[in-house]
């Protein structure tokens, strides 16, 4: 019998904001970051997470999660791997650190993190990848790895197995056809707020010789400068090619609505974020007073309990999950499933280091298991720093290809972990005074 041995983290920050990559009217400087840990067993056995920040703060939720990590020491590894849905419990609901949420915030996003490593450390020893390990397992092991305590007005057990059971017909044939054709994509890559009008124009016209047919840029600064950039891009991609706007939470609600509409003849596919996440009935506002124009968010989405009201409050048209910022794959499976039951199409957040990686287990396994459709569903991508993972993602004809190594794509090289420790890394040395700009940190 095997135990939990070690819970080791990591505070790794990249300096995006170098060049303003991630850069948008609410994250002005990003620095790409991950808090990340590593879950290991006696025998040797591994498996690893993180939690994605924007630079300063990273070290906040790389504390929580070593408090969380206590839980897990000397547990049974089988016992945690074999019933995720208990191990999660464990944390989530672990009756003193439950105050610090509950269930939002670092807290829970720590708890993901220990979440996501033990479904790594499961994918890995069943020698599959996340998305065909869920695909593959029993509706009733995955029911039994979702929390439904808050949610079942909206989506019960019995539910939820039913439509599990009615997602498994035709699920091979949509196996194979991932594992060929891949699934669609959206690139975001153009369309930072810092980015100059010649590289906008220059990596509009490049997304689209690539094959990707939406690409979404960042608004919020000023009407006028938005209205300017919009046309440049529109003029740049061509009447057919779908264009989604981003505010980041910037607007008040009638401010939204009058700022989308001003955007209206470039005609934009959706705005994603126009105001407070936490904001439901603003966002239904919001949906009335923009139509045709789509609302889209959930990147900040604290738990699976917003999604169900957003979902029930008719306030979105598009559900944006996020790989780390709820309680692991645990809740975004439950995400999944709301969106389903509401016929709400899932098209995951991914603008960030390692999300690209992530988050794309949960579009193939929605396909193959869930909802057998990719209309009007796109993963975002972003062209960063893919190069820091053991398994990066792989774009073909604007198209995600599908992950076949096992775990869930959370690794990182040891090198790139060892070079980008924040503040000690010899990347950060090399950078120098301007890490302590970007970083807040005296040099």
């Amino acid at each position: 019998m095997s135990r939990i041995i070690s819970i080791t983290t990591q505070d790794l920050r990249f300096p995006t904001s170098l060049e303003l990559d991630g850069s948008d009217a609410v994250n002005v400087d990003p620095d790409y970051s991950a808090a990340y840990v590593t879950v290991t067993a006696d025998d040797g056995e591994s498996g690893h997470g993180f939690v994605f920040t924007c630079g300063r703060g990273n070290e906040i939720i790389t504390a929580a999660i070593e408090s969380y990590g206590r839980l897990l020491i000397g547990r049974d590894t089988d016992e945690l791997v074999n019933d995720l849905g208990a191990a999660s419990r464990r944390l989530v609901h672990d009756s003193q650190l439950r105050w610090l949420g509950p269930e939002k915030g670092v807290s829970h996003m720590a708890c993901g993190a220990l979440v996501n490593a033990l479904w790594d450390m499961r994918a890995k020893r069943e020698r599959k990848p996340l998305w065909l390990l869920l695909a593959e397992m029993q509706p009733e092991e995955i029911v039994s790895a979702i929390d439904f305590t808050h949610i079942q007005n909206a989506l019960t057990p019995a539910y939820a197995l039913d439509i599990l059971r009615r997602g498994a017909a035709g699920k091979e044939a949509r196996i194979a056809e991932l594992l060929q054709h891949g699934y669609p994509a959206y690139t975001t890559s153009p369309g930072w707020l810092g980015y100059s009008d010649e590289k906008l124009v220059r990596l509009s016209k490049e997304a689209v010789a690539d094959g990707f047919g939406l690409i979404k840029l960042k608004v919020g600064g000023s009407l006028e400068e938005d209205r300017r950039r919009m046309r440049l891009a529109r003029e740049a991609v061509g009447p057919d090619i779908r264009i989604a706007i981003d505010a980041n939470q910037r607007w008040e609600v009638g401010e939204a609505i009058d700022w989308v509409n001003g955007l209206a003849e470039f005609n934009p596919w959706w705005i994603e974020e126009p105001t407070s996440t936490d904001d439901i009935l603003g966002h239904a506002d919001i949906r009335k007073g923009v139509f045709p124009v789509k609302v889209a968010t959930g990147e900040a989405v604290a738990n699976r309990i917003v999604f169900k009201q957003l979902l029930q409050a008719g306030a979105i048209d598009v559900v944006q999950i996020d790989s780390t910022r709820v309680a692991g794959v645990n809740e975004n499976l439950a995400t999944l499933l709301l969106a389903a039951r509401f016929d709400t199409p899932v098209c995951p957040h991914a603008g960030g280091v390692g999300l690209c990686e992530l988050v794309q287990h949960f579009s193939f396994f929605d396909y193959a298991a869930v909802s057998g459709t990719t209309d009007n569903r796109v993963i975002e991508y972003v062209d960063h720093l893919h190069e820091h993972f053991t398994d990066p993602v792989r774009i073909e004809a604007g198209r995600y290809l599908a992950p076949r190594l096992p775990g869930s794509g959370a690794e990182m090289l040891p090198e790139s972990r060892e070079r980008w420790t924040f503040p000690t890394g010899q990347g950060w040395l090399e950078i120098g005074d301007r890490a302590a700009v970007t970083s807040g940190v005296s040099s």
